[in-house]
């Protein structure tokens, strides 16, 4: 992705609120749309947007593609990467540099790498300035938004617990706002780890472009053409990067149960597609080969065609250990697919309530309005889970038709690119008015409507329960 020149992308003198957004590298997944659709929209309200990312490491894909497809020239920091390295001194200073060029209003940092560094160049930026001798630092606001955390399943505790008080440390002193999307990681982010004020905190939640899945017929007949499906075929896919946090171990063996407990069993041909690549993915054959999953399993490798491959799927999967709100699902369930998937994060809100019913919450699964929650790392219960969507195609329907319904009413890209331009009037309005612009102002959840109250996890049955059908 070739980097254009401060030139091409500082507008300093053109009038309107300057804002610049930072992501560690725009590779394959959710933040990086997010951060691209926020800049592109955000320009058509007047913002002056400069989106600044790393480069994407060897083995990821790019979507810088995505970006320039949007409008949208990210300013490249070379030395802003992942993994953690002594170039992050340098990333730090050439982002301070940066933001003394583009003289911003608002530096809104994405994911944990970014957040950092942004953040401490943001300190730099503030306060090193002479007018700070007499008590003035540099008027900027700093917004970080966690599109997940990397507070369990990722690194082992010392480095957890590092990583955890540098958190609460830039909470505390380098953030006017913390972004969550949605009230489990709400909860999960400032209940659990303690991070943050709670007047810091605002629920904004995920947008997305539903003007791209406006032919389900035709995407869903191109993609089953070309993987060999006829209809009568259960096709179960699973969406995302091939990395250890996403788990993709536990799909297959879930996989690997569901055939052995099949049998010789009448009915219509299962097939399950891994859609997405990452240096997991020799490994991941491998374990399918050791399974015995050949001819069942198909490694698809990233795609950039989701208006085809979503319609195309009848149920989607996900497995992860740790997310926060996975866009995978949003996009699922935009198409009216069911969804299986283990129950971390945001997942919990996105799938919604249970049926009314007695507690039965030690089950191996839940049933959910609009798809099934899954005990985490648990490959029996995922199967069960598995099997039963698979086997009922009005259960499919019905949380289907609820999830196109929810996404429409809670989660277009519309709307959040309105909530967040809502939340910078609001960071910016005292300096409009005159007021000094020190400490964290009093938070408001900016959803222009707000998404259901969930509960932690919903009563559950294994079998023979039906979906709710009221409307969500």
């Amino acid at each position: 992705m070739p980097s254009p020149t401060l030139a091409d992308e500082a507008h300093p003198t053109t009038p309107g609120p300057r804002v610049v957004r930072v992501i560690a590298r725009l590779n394959v997944g959710g933040p990086a749309r997010h951060v691209t659709w926020l800049t592109a929209g955000l320009d058509r309200l007047g913002y002056r947007s400069t989106l600044v990312t790393g480069r994407v490491p060897p083995g990821e894909d790019d979507m810088g593609s995505f970006a320039s497809g949007h409008g949208v020239a990210p300013v490249v920091v070379s030395t802003m990467s992942r993994q953690i390295s002594v170039k992050d001194v340098l990333a730090v200073w050439r982002l301070y540099r940066l933001f003394v060029r583009l003289r911003p209003d608002v530096v809104h940092t994405h994911t944990a790498k970014a957040g950092t560094v942004g953040r401490l160049a943001g300190l730099l930026y503030r306060w090193l300035t002479p007018a700070a001798l007499l008590g003035r630092p540099r008027a900027c606001r700093f917004v970080h938004t966690y599109h997940g955390h990397v507070f369990h399943s990722y690194f082992g505790p010392w480095k957890t617990r590092c990583f955890l008080a540098i958190e609460k440390w830039l909470a505390r002193l380098a953030t006017d706002r913390l972004v969550v999307l949605s009230p489990q990681q709400h909860r999960e982010i400032h209940g659990r780890f303690g991070i943050g004020r709670s007047e810091q905190l605002v629920t904004i939640p995920l947008g997305l472009d539903l003007a791209t899945f406006t032919d389900a017929v035709g995407g869903r007949r191109r993609f089953r053409r070309e993987v060999g499906a006829d209809e009568a075929d259960i096709l179960v896919g699973i969406v995302g990067r091939l990395t250890e946090i996403k788990n993709h171990r536990l799909f297959l063996q879930a996989v690997a149960l569901y055939l052995q407990g099949r049998g010789t069993t009448a009915g219509p041909r299962a097939r399950f597609l891994v859609l997405g690549d990452g240096h997991l993915r020799d490994e991941l054959q491998e374990q399918a080969r050791g399974l015995g999953l050949g001819g069942h399993v198909v490694f698809l490798g990233f795609r950039d065609d989701p208006e085809d491959f979503y319609p195309g799927l009848d149920v989607v999967a996900l497995s992860s250990l740790n997310e926060g709100t996975p866009l995978v699902l949003i996009e699922a369930l935009a198409n009216g697919r069911a969804v299986v998937a283990t129950a971390v994060g945001g997942v919990t809100d996105l799938l919604g309530q249970a049926p009314a019913g007695p507690d039965l919450r030690d089950r191996p699964y839940t049933l959910c309005e609009r798809g099934v929650l899954v005990r985490p790392n648990d490959p029996q219960a995922f199967c069960q889970a598995l099997t039963r969507v698979m086997a009922d195609a009005v259960l499919r329907q019905a949380m289907g038709e609820r999830g196109r319904r929810f996404v429409q009413q809670n989660h277009s890209k519309e709307r959040l690119v309105a909530d967040v331009a809502n939340l910078y009037h609001t960071l910016l309005a005292p300096a409009a008015s005159g007021t000094a612009r020190e400490g964290p102002m009093q938070s408001t959840v900016v959803n222009q409507k707000p998404v259901q109250k969930e509960t932690d996890l919903c009563e559950s049955s294994s079998r023979g329960a039906r979906a709710s059908s009221a409307p969500t």
